[in-house]
């Protein structure tokens, strides 16, 4: 791969990241938290993004996120207040600025006339004032920039005025430019306390054969008028006192700069007093070829006589506390190499324990203990093979909030998401899979669930409805719930409108639940006209297979005036499962682990027949539905008597119980999954597949499935309906 086509891509990576904490950040200040540390954060994601595109020349990104970041800037100063109308704008902003960047990664357009017109809008709210980046300046406006040339001390620093000042030495390490950082914008953060004299030394600079492009050889002496505290000035400093070598000290006091090692060369300046860095370079270059000695070690600028420059004490050690831990970015398809490595150990390792047990070795043999270590190991194994792929849902959270506005913008509705959990952890293929179905649900809730603002004003509601999506872990699965403060279901027209379309008969008695679960059936709408956001008849279905496709499912509550929540139940990784593993008829099953509440043997007499093949099982005074699994899949032809075999009592999503009959229990065992429908087709009742310690494939049962199949008495018949 091409060295810069992979550094590109790395930016790209990073832009996402980037992104991300901008529009949680702009959520943040639009929720009321428009404290320092968010506005910085929102600041430096700008920052981050218009760096890094400058360096690959990405100009239409660079100039919008240019008048984005110098917004901010008026904001993070407190020149410009934070207001609704400025936060609609800036998230707006947000939006056109991920654009810019997914155009340049995919090479795609951007409509530039909307670009213009935010950048006007966000122009307008600072007066119309702009730095002068965009024409080559450096960006620091009037701040008084001497430079220091290369071999030359420093000048003496001229008294201080009345109000006292300050003499700031100022020496960033190559960390700080790491990290996107600008000493230029530091220097601009300090001339906004009091009048300053910028003096750089560049005496550190190597010659040209001996530099280093990440290094950083340059210092800064700054003399400062001004009245503001010692505080005030190392707060400038607060996001990189760990990456510099700072020193502050009252004006007059140790303020002379201490004269520097001589260079070959001073380096001339431009008309403008600004260090001439072309001039420079022909010079090191001139120098190069005359003399090829190394160059002397970088120096860092201090005064004379005062102890090595460096943060304070006090200020340093939070710092290093809050340094993140290091990590590496790995392709994905090496993971998922990975992913499958184990897992066929996780087969072999079953084959191996099989075999000794067919073997006929005792327990307590040596063969047999190095196997329960070699057992443990490769699910300890396994375990830390998944936390690398578990990731947090907050990357598909993070994109529902722009699609939320747009939705809301479109439809005329105010609306607010509220998101909770987005630490919530889940293996990375079932987040990606989980992006489609979320904005079907979200659009949803605000286009047929959220009543238009005058309607919520006639019902006693606030004029600005609310979409709640929140994740959590529950019993070894992940729940995402939509919930939405609508009007909820209307039940009179769903059942209308399904009768229409000849989903239902005329006649039908539907329970609330049935009647809610119509809007899952393909083709069904209650949109009244076709618009771009639906009406289409497609959404709903979709959701459903998508959820379906993942061994999940969905679940749909709804209270007439208060809104509907819709919940879906996802497994936490699609690569392994914990399983009961069942025999059934002459075939081998495994039944999901967490989906089991308890086994049974039962009686003969606590079996009741309903007709049409349909039974129920006593258990502890109450009725549950009974499926003989053998039945339902075609293994027999004669149903099973309750005391030859073994029931177990399965609980599906939502608490509905039924209680599955089978042949026998052989044992729990851990399985690697295999996709039925990928390799084969769809199997009603099924989920997937698995390989077994003998080699053969067992199947794995869909427990919700066979649970709504109990409950509309469709269990004896289940397979042939497939």
């Amino acid at each position: 791969m091409d060295p810069m086509a992979e550094i590109k891509a790395t930016f790209f990576q990073e832009c996402e990241e980037q992104l991300a904490e901008l529009e949680a950040g702009l959520m943040a200040m639009d929720a009321g938290d428009d404290g320092s540390e968010t506005v910085n954060a929102v600041f430096r994601a700008v920052h981050s993004v218009k760096g890094g595109a400058g360096a690959f020349g990405l100009d239409d990104l660079v100039r919008f996120a240019h008048v984005f970041e110098t917004t901010l800037d008026q904001v993070r100063s407190e020149k410009l207040a934070p207001t609704p109308d400025l936060l609609k704008v800036m998230l707006r902003s947000a939006d056109v600025l991920t654009d810019l960047v997914r155009a340049a990664r995919d090479g795609g357009a951007v409509d530039e006339a909307r670009c213009e017109d935010l950048a006007a809008e966000l122009k307008a709210f600072v007066g119309g004032e702009d730095d002068a980046a965009d024409d080559g300046d450096d960006g620091m406006g009037d701040l008084d920039f001497q430079p220091l040339a290369v071999g030359a001390p420093a000048a003496p620093a001229p008294p201080a005025g009345g109000a006292g000042g300050w003499t700031v030495m100022f020496k960033p390490r190559a960390d700080l430019y790491a990290k996107a950082n600008e000493t230029v914008l530091l220097l601009r953060e300090l001339s906004r306390l009091g009048e300053v004299e910028v003096e750089l030394d560049a005496s550190a600079l190597p010659l040209l054969p001996h530099l280093d492009p990440e290094g950083a050889y340059l210092a800064w002496t700054v003399r400062l008028r001004s009245e503001a505290t010692e505080g005030a000035v190392r707060e400038v400093f607060e996001f990189v006192d760990s990456d510099c070598d700072l020193e502050v000290r009252a004006a007059g006091v140790g303020s002379e700069a201490a004269p520097v090692e001589a260079a070959p060369a001073a380096a001339p300046a431009d008309a403008a007093g600004d260090l001439d860095i072309a001039a420079l370079i022909a010079k090191a270059q001139e120098a190069a070829t005359e003399d090829p000695t190394p160059a002397p070690e970088p120096k860092t600028a201090a005064p004379s006589g005062a102890p090595a420059a460096g943060p304070p004490a006090a200020k340093a050690a939070p710092a290093a506390a809050a340094q993140a831990a290091p990590t590496i970015r790995v392709d994905l398809d090496r993971v998922d190499r990975l992913i499958d490595l184990v897992g066929e150990l996780v087969i072999n390792q079953a084959m191996l324990a099989q075999r000794v047990t067919e073997a006929g070795l005792a327990r307590a043999s040596s063969v047999a203990m190095g196997l329960d270590e070699l057992e443990q190991l490769t699910r300890e194994i396994q375990d830390s093979v998944m936390a690398i792929r578990a990731q947090p849902v907050k990357s598909v959270f993070q994109r529902m909030p722009r699609l939320a506005r747009e939705v809301a913008s479109a439809t005329g509705k105010h609306v607010r998401l509220v998101t909770d959990g987005e630490g919530t952890e889940v293996d990375k293929t079932v987040i990606e899979r989980l992006a489609d179905p979320l904005t079907h649900m979200i659009r949803n809730a605000i286009d047929h669930g959220l009543e238009k603002p005058e309607k919520r004003k006639e019902a006693g509601k606030d004029p600005e409805g609310v979409v709640r999506l929140s994740a959590l872990h529950r019993s070894g699965r992940i729940v995402i719930e939509v919930a939405d403060d609508g009007a909820g279901i209307n039940r009179e027209r769903v059942k209308q409108i399904a009768i229409d379309k000849g989903l239902i008969a005329p006649d039908a008695v539907l329970t609330d639940e049935e009647t809610d679960n119509l809007i899952f059936a393909p083709g069904f709408s209650t949109a009244s006209e076709v618009s771009d956001i639906s009406g289409r008849g497609v959404g709903m279905d979709v959701v459903k297979r998508s959820i379906q496709e993942l061994g999940g499912r969905i679940s749909i509550a709804s209270r007439p005036g208060l809104g509907s929540t819709f919940t879906m139940s996802l497994p936490l990784t699609l690569a392994v499962l914990d399983g009961m593993v069942l025999s059934s008829g002459d075939q081998t099953l495994i039944a999901p682990l967490t989906a089991i509440v308890e086994t049974l043997q039962p009686k003969s007499s606590d079996a009741h027949s309903l007709g049409g093949g349909a039974r129920v099982i006593s258990i502890r005074g109450s009725y549950v539905p009974l499926v003989d699994v053998g039945m339902a899949l075609g293994y027999r032809s004669e149903p099973l008597d309750p005391e030859e075999g073994v029931a177990l009592l399965i609980e599906g999503e939502g608490g509905a119980r039924a209680v599955l009959l089978v042949d026998a229990i052989q044992g729990q065992r851990q399985v690697v999954i295999k996709s039925l429908e990928a390799n084969y087709r769809r199997v009603p009742g099924i989920a997937a597949a698995t390989i077994l310690g003998d080699g053969r494939v067992a199947l794995i049962l869909d427990i919700d499935a066979l649970v709504a199949a109990s409950k509309a008495s469709e269990a004896p018949r289940l397979l042939q309906a497939g």
